[in-house]
């Protein structure tokens, strides 16, 4: 069994700012020196609802990017919706607050040691961990080229700061209220081709990820992606989030996202069989 990401730390770290963006909050949390520990794709395990709430799990939300400085070590930046009891519980934290964390959590993606064309894939704000890792592409010489899609406009995470840090962006929504009328898959073959991508990454839907990964299995081209499977500890206790992989021996094998992923290989994912008893 894999075990738990080895510089994952619990700690008592403040809120630095919470601000609306939109249809979500912006919430950057002073973790110290473990910024220096987080990579693009990795997620934090959060204690909510307070001292006397009925919530017993940790809530899990990627890591939208970290930054460091001299002054406070280092800071998280988490994209939260307050749908749920938990989400809502954190987008009310003001600046000063303590929240119980454990980070960083779970798998990174995977960054190519020698700069190649770059495709991100983004579906609503679970685009927002695409961000941080254009930075760190952009960073290493790769041409980054960016696809946002969500239902509507209200559901596009940041779009003017995504296409600062892309060489181009492409804006799909179901109901045409902004960019291109569709979903991010409807021309992704032809766009993948075109410009010659040699890595696709992927946060989003699980459906728009099971789609992607049949387009670049087709193309032969490397498909990482975030799954979105619901995760109850954070920790690969609970197992709750388990997903069919297969192996290197063909086997398919039920492993747990929030340990094995969130970041996975999308064509060893056995998408036919998500949700389903093996």
């Amino acid at each position: 069994m894999s075990p738990i990401n080895k510089n994952a730390k619990q700690v008592l770290a403040p809120v630095a700012s919470n601000k609306r963006v939109g249809i979500y909050h912006q919430i950057i949390v002073n973790i110290g020196d473990l910024a220096q520990k987080c990579k693009p794709g990795n997620f934090v395990a959060i204690q909510v609802g307070g001292d006397n709430s009925a919530l017993v799990l940790r809530r899990a939300f990627a890591i939208s990017r970290v930054s460091t400085s001299s002054a406070t070590g280092g800071t998280m930046e988490l994209i939260v919706a307050p749908h749920g009891q938990g989400s809502t519980w954190l987008c009310n934290r003001v600046e000063g607050d303590l929240i119980d964390i454990v980070v960083p959590l779970g798998t990174a993606f995977g960054v190519p040691t020698e700069p190649v064309p770059v495709l991100l894939v983004g579906g609503g704000y679970g685009s927002a961990p695409l961000f941080g890792l254009a930075e760190v592409l952009n960073a290493r010489g790769s041409r980054v080229d960016m696809i946002l899609g969500a239902s509507t406009s209200s559901n596009i995470y940041a779009p003017m700061e995504g296409k600062r840090a892309v060489n181009t962006m492409r804006i799909y929504t179901e109901d045409g209220s902004a960019g291109q009328t569709g979903r991010v898959t409807d021309h992704l073959y032809e766009q993948i081709r075109d410009l010659n991508i040699a890595v696709v990454y992927s946060c989003g839907p699980m459906s728009m990820l099971s789609a992607i990964t049949t387009i670049t299995k087709a193309l032969d081209v490397v498909h990482q992606c975030s799954v979105e499977e619901s995760m109850a500890c954070g920790i690969g206790i609970c197992m709750t989030c388990v997903l069919p992989v297969e192996g290197e021996d063909g086997s398919i094998s039920m492993l747990r996202s929030c340990i094995d992923g969130p970041v996975m290989d999308g064509s060893l994912v056995s998408w036919n069989q998500v949700g389903k008893t093996l």
